[in-house]
């Protein structure tokens, strides 16, 4: 088996976060009152309950890597995710930075920011 890293993220509501997640194609795998598991093909999300957090203040990350992120960001658009700068959720197409990768940004409803980066070729 690859050796490999799940990003543990907060989730105010799990059906919530569940249906956000939905319209971007992530599947529950696993869910409990303390955990659950939402994954897309090779991603995996694991969520953690936070209550009081607030998404406005939230300094969660993580990056998904991905083979084509403007098929995601397409992806993000069909779901009616908003492209905007500021206001939760919200979605800012990729780019080329500086570094040479394509990285595009996600917020999601509770402020948890997913970086879309391209996978080198």
């Amino acid at each position: 088996m690859t050796d490999q890293a799940t990003p543990n993220l907060p989730s105010r509501d799990f059906d919530a976060t569940a249906r956000f997640y939905a319209g971007l194609g992530f599947e529950p795998t696993w869910k409990d009152g303390g955990w659950m598991i939402l994954t897309r093909g090779g991603l995996k999300l694991e969520f953690f309950p936070h209550p009081d957090l607030d998404p406005l203040t939230s300094s969660f990350s993580c990056c998904l890597r991905l083979d084509d992120v403007d098929a995601f960001t397409e992806i993000c658009r069909a779901a009616d995710v908003p492209e905007r700068t500021g206001g939760i959720p919200r979605l800012k197409a990729p780019m080329l930075e500086h570094s040479g990768l394509r990285i595009g940004y996600l917020i999601d409803p509770d402020g948890t920011l997913l970086r879309l980066v391209q996978n080198p070729s």
